[in-house]
């Protein structure tokens, strides 16, 4: 019998760990030469998520816009690193913590097309994959084990991706991480002490300021943060307090949609395609509706490596300003 999943906690820092044995089982078809997106066909045989290759894949749990003819499918992680069947019961050994392997992880197939790539999708179909995330955020916090809900996508090799097929990932935890709560608890400081949401003060002086200004529409800002940790590190946040992702509306969705395809866009044509995160932070379940949470999209292009200075004091060396970085930005979506 294969086993499980854990979850191991660090005494010191109180920082979570996945041990996961089953992931060394999930296939790969990425390549150095990942990023050629040209020679890519629209169809590939051995690709699980490829319309017409359905049966390669759990069933899915949620499909746009229909299960047949479908543009986004969701489907259970068949190689997850944690386990809905799995209890979340937290177990001492000895002065250690760990807790039972449960949560959920499902993969968002972004396109029925094995070439699709965001940066060059429609807006409208931009559009479904967001009405999915927000979908699934939705039911999966029914669950009454799950505190966090991560949303995101790895693009290429250097972003941990293993199958070229435009998708990105879901995966729920009963646990809400150190890296996770500190942010939250900086927030609620603030709040406390000047009683205004600091994500609010932050959009508001990127806007006053201008300089860092990727793009911009009634309810959304796109900007390269003034104190950002890597080179053409991006951020969309909507414009009006808002802590949860969920509370989006469909008009706002599109307008989501747009900015974000042209930030994809601008840094695919910039940069050539480079590997990316991007990451949906939402307030944790419970959250949803707190005056010192604000919901945001980062994406986080893979151009340098953390080296031993990043990883020793945490503090990060960028080569890029973001002024520049935004300035490039600007004017490829402008004269795109």
């Amino acid at each position: 019998m294969d086993k499980q999943s854990e979850f191991r906690q660090n005494l010191a820092t109180k920082e979570w760990v996945i041990l996961s044995p089953k992931r060394n089982d999930r296939p790969s078809d990425i390549t150095q030469k990942s990023n050629e997106e040209k020679t890519r066909p629209e169809y590939d045989p051995n690709c699980p998520f490829c319309h017409g290759n359905e049966k390669q894949t759990e069933e899915p749990v949620f499909c746009l816009p229909s299960k047949i003819n479908w543009q986004v499918r969701v489907v259970p992680n068949k190689f997850a690193s944690l386990d809905s069947t799995c209890l979340a019961t937290r177990t001492n050994v000895g002065s250690f913590l760990s807790a039972g392997g449960f949560g959920i992880a499902e993969v968002v197939i972004e396109h029925s097309k094995h070439n699709a790539h965001p940066a060059i999708m429609k807006n409208d179909e931009i559009s479904n994959i967001l009405i999915t995330y927000r979908q699934r955020q939705i039911e999966i916090s029914k669950n009454g084990n799950i505190n966090l809900i991560t949303i995101f996508r790895n693009h290429g090799a250097r972003a941990g991706t293993s199958l070229m097929h435009p998708h990105s990932q879901i995966i729920a935890t009963p646990i809400v991480p150190p890296h996770v709560r500190y942010p939250m608890e900086r927030a609620i400081a603030h709040y406390d002490t000047y009683g205004r949401c600091v994500f609010c003060e932050m959009i508001e002086e990127e806007i006053r300021q201008k300089e860092r200004i990727i793009s911009e529409t009634n309810n959304f800002v796109a900007f390269c943060p003034y104190a950002s940790r890597s080179p053409y590190e991006c951020r969309i946040y909507p414009k009006k307090h808002t802590p949860s992702f969920v509370l989006i509306t469909n008009e706002e969705i599109n307008e989501l949609a747009g900015i974000l395809r042209d930030l994809l866009f601008g840094l695919y044509d910039h940069l050539g395609n480079p590997d990316y995160n991007y990451i949906i932070r939402s307030s944790p379940i419970g959250d949803e509706d707190t005056r010192y949470l604000h919901w945001y999209m980062v994406i986080v292009p893979k151009i340098t490596i953390p080296a031993g200075f990043e990883i020793g004091s945490g503090i990060y060396i960028n080569t890029v300003s973001p002024e520049e970085a935004a300035s490039a930005l600007r004017y490829i979506i402008a004269y795109q």
